[in-house]
């Protein structure tokens, strides 16, 4: 039996794009973590310098899930791959992993850049991003995502 997970957000993302678009995202913004918690909530966390941000695509409708194989970013010289073969806010729970550099703390405001997300987006959990904890051995993987996010990051 599977279990239903009801979840709030911790924070907003305020500041930085506001209108989501496939490429050239290097804008800084601020996560903005919930006024109620106190602030040793982020206490050491500047020693770090990249997050592992959980955020929800809120300006994607439900309605635009797609549970079926399709060419990535509708190009058809890329193959057709299944729906968790994607990372964009067609996914059944729209939810995503962001991995910014952290510029600063400024009590409960986490001052970030290369946050792939619009200002008003839900943070809904967040931790920094440990090297140990990332992927072992060798990476693999097809060659277009590489031709496809040629330009995510460019200015």
């Amino acid at each position: 039996m599977t279990q239903s997970l009801k979840i709030n957000p911790i924070g907003v993302v305020v500041g930085g794009r506001t209108e989501a678009t496939d490429d050239h995202w290097n804008e800084t913004a601020i996560i903005r973590l919930n006024s109620d918690f106190p602030p040793e909530v982020v206490q050491g966390l500047e020693e770090f310098s990249h997050l592992v941000v959980v955020r929800h695509f809120s300006k994607a409708s439900p309605d635009d899930v797609a549970l079926h194989a399709r060419s990535p970013r509708d190009n058809p010289d890329w193959p057709a791959t299944g729906t968790f073969v994607h990372r964009n806010h067609r996914r059944p729970n729209q939810l995503a992993q962001s991995f910014p550099r952290l510029l600063k703390v400024d009590g409960l405001d986490l001052h970030v850049r290369d946050l792939d997300a619009v200002e008003g987006t839900p943070v809904y959990d967040l931790s920094p991003y440990f090297r140990e904890m990332g992927p072992r051995g060798e990476l693999r993987q097809p060659d277009w995502p590489g031709e496809m996010l040629k330009d995510y990051w460019a200015d």
